[in-house]
C-alpha cells in the first residue's frame, strides 16, 4: 500500500471542541499492551512500526490512556510519534490497575491530577489536547470530577477534556456544572448501539463522538452471514464494513480501531474510503438488529 496518499483524509474531518481538526478515522491504542492490557506488547517493534503506519497514512488522532499496561501504551506513542507533528493525542484517567483485566474508578482529584502529572510526563508535552475521564467514580461526587476536569483545563494543562461511558443525564449535568466537554467516548457497534440516545445528544451540542470496540463483528462476520455476504459483494472486509458504517451513521462519529499489527491497521484505515449505497446500510442495521436480538 503506497504512503503517497493518506486515506485516512477520506473519512473528513470534525473539529474537537471547536478548533482541534482531526481525521474522523483514528486509532486506539490499548491494543498495543500485553496480554489483559497488562505489561509491554510481545514485538515492541511491531507495536511502534503499527503507529507510525497509521500516521503515514493519514490518521491524526491517537487515543490513548495512562491505565493501558499501565502507562505502556503512552509510552510507545512517545517512542513512536513525539514530538507530535500534525497529531492529535487523547488520553485518559480515572482507572486504576490492580492486575491483568482488572479496572477500578478512582475519581479523587488527588488522583486525577497525579495521573495527569504522569501522563504529561510519559507523553512529554506540556499540554495534552484531549484529556478525558474514563469512568465516572460512583464513590467519589461527580461534581468534585467534574471541578477536577474543569480545573486543570482552566490551568492550561490540558486543552480539551472528555467524558467516557456517560449517560445523557450525566453529560448534562456535566455541561450544567460547567464543563466543556469536548468528546464523549462510550461503547457503540453495529450490534451494540444502547447509547445512541448520547450520540444524539453529542449531535446536537456539535460533541465528537469516539465509539470503542467499534468493529464487534462477532457471529455477523462468519462464514455465510449477513456481513460476510455483504463485504464479499462490497469487495471489503466485514471489519471495513462496521467502521464504514460508523462513519456514514453520524458526522461526529470518530472511530478508533485498534490492532498490534501492521497489516490490519492498514486494513482498518482503508474503510475510510468505502462508500455505503442506502440499501447496503439498511441491511448492514438490520444484520445489527437482528444479531443484538440473539444476544439478548
Amino acid at each position: 500500500m503506497s504512503t503517497a496518499s493518506p486515506i485516512a483524509h477520506a473519512s473528513g474531518t470534525f473539529d474537537v471542541g471547536g478548533d482541534l481538526t482531526v481525521h474522523r478515522l483514528g486509532y486506539g491504542a490499548m491494543q498495543l499492551t500485553g496480554k489483559g492490557v497488562w505489561g509491554p506488547p510481545a514485538d515492541r517493534d511491531e507495536a511502534v512500526a503499527v503507529l507510525r503506519r497509521a500516521a503515514e497514512l493519514g490518521v491524526d488522532l491517537f487515543d490513548t490512556a495512562d491505565s493501558y499496561g499501565p502507562f505502556v501504551s503512552e509510552e510507545l506513542i512517545r517512542e513512536a510519534l513525539h514530538p507530535y507533528a500534525d497529531v492529535v493525542v487523547a488520553t485518559k484517567a480515572g482507572l486504576t490497575r490492580p492486575g491483568p483485566g482488572d479496572w477500578r474508578p478512582v475519581g479523587r482529584e488527588g488522583y486525577l491530577r497525579q495521573q495527569l502529572e504522569g501522563s504529561l510526563r510519559r507523553l512529554g508535552v506540556d499540554t495534552i489536547d484531549l484529556w478525558q475521564l474514563h469512568r465516572i467514580d460512583g464513590d467519589t461526587p461527580a461534581e468534585e470530577q467534574f471541578e477536577t476536569l474543569k480545573a486543570v483545563q482552566d490551568e492550561g494543562k490540558v486543552r480539551h477534556v472528555g467524558l467516557s461511558e456517560i449517560t445523557v443525564d450525566q453529560l448534562d449535568a456535566a455541561i450544567d456544572a460547567g464543563v466543556k466537554v469536548a468528546t464523549v467516548q462510550n461503547k457503540f457497534n453495529l450490534v451494540e448501539r444502547d447509547a445512541e440516545d448520547v450520540l444524539d445528544r453529542c449531535e446536537e451540542l456539535g460533541i465528537g463522538f469516539i465509539p470503542w470496540f467499534p468493529i464487534a463483528t462477532g457471529q455477523l462476520a462468519k462464514d455465510g452471514g449477513p456481513l460476510d455476504e455483504i463485504a464479499k459483494e462490497h469487495g471489503s472486509s466485514p471489519a471495513q464494513l462496521a467502521l464504514a458504517w460508523l462513519l456514514h451513521r453520524s458526522p461526529v462519529m470518530l472511530p478508533i480501531p485498534g490492532t498490534s499489527k501492521v497489516a490490519h491497521v492498514e486494513q482498518n484505515i482503508a474503510a475510510a474510503e468505502i462508500e455505503l449505497s442506502d440499501d447496503e446500510v439498511r441491511r448492514l442495521e438490520q444484520a445489527g438488529r437482528e444479531a443484538a436480538e440473539q444476544q439478548d
